[in-house]
């Protein structure tokens, strides 16, 4: 059994719950124009990616994967600052050398000794991969920076801040572990159970996607924390405005 493309007009009845969520906004006066603009984006992003993928796997080029997937730390670096106003390029290299090493080992690992790719580089598993593994170690990196920046504002040491951000950033990691297999099946098992492969196979490759998301978003955020120890004071400087200067006038 093969999975079968889903026609245009079939696919448009997809929306229909969306243009519910999307009146709700409206009536109850909240902010749906950035929804419309959200489903904009999803929309265009997903086509555009799917004719860029179609290139990607037949081009079978190591250094394009080399380079998508360089976009790919780079810009999850910065969105996961996203929320972070004050000082947000000078924290920009720890979340990326953070998101870089993190996801960058795991991914290796995967890639290399678990699926054993050959090519090393065969983009049909490396991308996927990457997407999923930069954008979990993003997500966790995002919820650590503002949680530890909230705590260190209110007076928090760094010890503490940081145990206390690296625990809520993990949070989703851990609930999805709780609730795999009996709340949600996963989309990559989903894909594979509905493309005809054995559950039994499909839940070895979840068990390995579960690990890599674990460990990236582990690893990563744990380097973020540690790295960024350096433009901590006892005032917590690192997350104020810099006031002007005083003009030495009364």
């Amino acid at each position: 059994m093969s999975v079968e493309a889903i026609p245009l007009a079939k696919l448009a009845l997809a929306f229909a719950p969306v243009l519910v969520v999307v009146v709700i906004f409206y009536r109850w006066s909240l902010n749906a124009p950035n929804a419309l603009y959200a489903l904009a984006r999803m929309l265009t992003q997903l086509l555009l990616i799917g004719y860029f993928l179609v290139y990607l796997f037949e081009s079978d080029d190591a250094v394009l994967v080399v380079a998508v997937l360089a976009v790919m730390v780079f810009v999850s670096s910065w969105i996961a600052l996203r929320t972070i106003k004050v000082q947000r390029r000078k924290l920009y290299l720890s979340a990326l050398a953070s998101i870089a090493f993190g996801g960058g080992i795991t991914l290796l690992l995967i890639t290399e000794w678990v699926l054993d790719l050959t090519p090393w580089y065969w983009p049909r598993y490396m991308i996927p991969l990457a997407g999923m593994i930069f954008a979990n170690a993003m997500n966790s990196v995002s919820l650590a920076a503002e949680r530890f920046m909230a705590e260190t504002e209110r007076g928090v040491s760094y010890d503490q801040a940081r145990r206390i951000a690296f625990h809520a950033s993990m949070i989703p990691v851990i609930n999805s572990l709780f609730a795999v297999g009996l709340v949600s099946l996963p989309g990559m098992m989903t894909g594979q159970i509905l493309s005809g492969i054995s559950p039994l196979i499909a839940a070895r490759y979840q068990i390995m996607v579960m690990c890599m998301i674990f460990g990236s978003a582990g690893i990563a955020t744990a380097c973020f924390l540690v790295l960024i120890k350096r433009y901590v004071t006892d005032s917590a400087s690192m997350f104020v405005e810099p006031g002007p200067k005083a003009s030495g006038k009364e």
